[in-house]
């Protein structure tokens, strides 16, 4: 195959990546909007006569693909676990999918030119599962999270908590994280695609191997994030803006050639955001 050639086929492969990871970002964000439109978390029991629910909110008018659920401040049902977990794993696919597509970019590309030089690795798709594996259990954390908060009452009917302190105590930490060697370790990793496939030894022929790249390189993410995405518990976990704004500053993190530049700044800027609200409170 000549360069020219290979040039093509490899612009071509990263097209098709690209639109399939754009389409899954868009597929998730539409979940994640219809649910936002749709979801209500009432703070109090329905009134004696109202129909069946789920999670404590009311079913009775509702049906179809227009079904509100959501969980409220009674005890969950399986049912109400399932749909919160759902809820996570698809948020979370829909804010990390941008940040990770240029580690599957370059996956894609390495992946194409090797099956030309006849030495294939695993495909794409193996890795970029072991990659969501990791928020998927993330997201079984997270219901867990919201589990408790719901059980102590510590949620409104947005999904944030209505304690301005812990609220505040939950800024600061996340604040304070990102200062931390622990942020700075694996945002690097984040960064660099290339460093850490070389410190991971490359790239594997198994689809095994690659689905557990893909969880190594999900782990470093986590990392990175997670005290982020604690932040949805301060500004609500369906509150679209606050979401987005989360998932910017993420892509933010990884993509824009600044170190630990932008982590300090918003860090810095959390911790003092948390300390205004825990002293307003008290």
């Amino acid at each position: 195959m000549t360069d020219t050639a290979l040039e093509a086929v490899l612009r071509r492969d990263r097209a098709v990546v690209t639109a399939a990871l754009v389409v899954i970002a868009v597929l998730a964000w539409a979940y994640v909007l219809w649910l936002a439109a749709h979801m209500v978390m009432p703070g109090s029991p329905l009134p004696d006569g109202a129909g069946s629910d789920i999670a404590g909110v009311d079913m009775s008018n509702m049906g179809g693909m227009g079904a509100t659920v959501a969980p409220g401040f009674r005890a969950w049902a399986l049912a109400d676990f399932a749909f919160i977990f759902t809820m996570w794993a698809v948020m979370m696919v829909g804010m990390m999918t941008p940040s990770v597509a240029p580690m599957l970019l370059l996956y894609a590309g390495v992946a194409r030119k090797a099956r030309a030089d006849g030495r294939p690795i695993a495909s794409t798709g193996w890795f970029f599962a072991g990659y969501l594996s990791v928020w998927v259990v993330f997201s079984i954390v997270a219901t867990g999270a919201q589990w408790l908060l719901a059980r102590f009452a510590l949620l409104d009917p947005s999904m944030a908590t209505d304690s301005a302190i812990l609220g505040g105590f939950v800024l600061i930490a996340a604040g304070l994280y990102q200062w931390t060697a622990m942020k700075g370790v694996c945002l690097r990793q984040c960064q660099a695609p290339i460093a850490f496939l070389a410190s991971h030894c490359g790239f594997r022929s198994a689809p095994l191997g690659a689905l557990q790249l893909g969880v190594d390189h999900g782990a470093y993410c986590l990392g990175c994030c997670w005290a982020l995405m604690a932040l949805l518990f301060v500004g609500g976990v369906m509150n679209v803006l606050w979401i987005a704004g989360i998932a910017i500053l993420v892509l933010l993190e990884k993509t824009v050639p600044t170190g630990q530049l932008i982590p300090r700044v918003s860090g810095a800027s959390m911790a003092a955001i948390g300390t205004w609200l825990v002293f307003r409170a008290l």
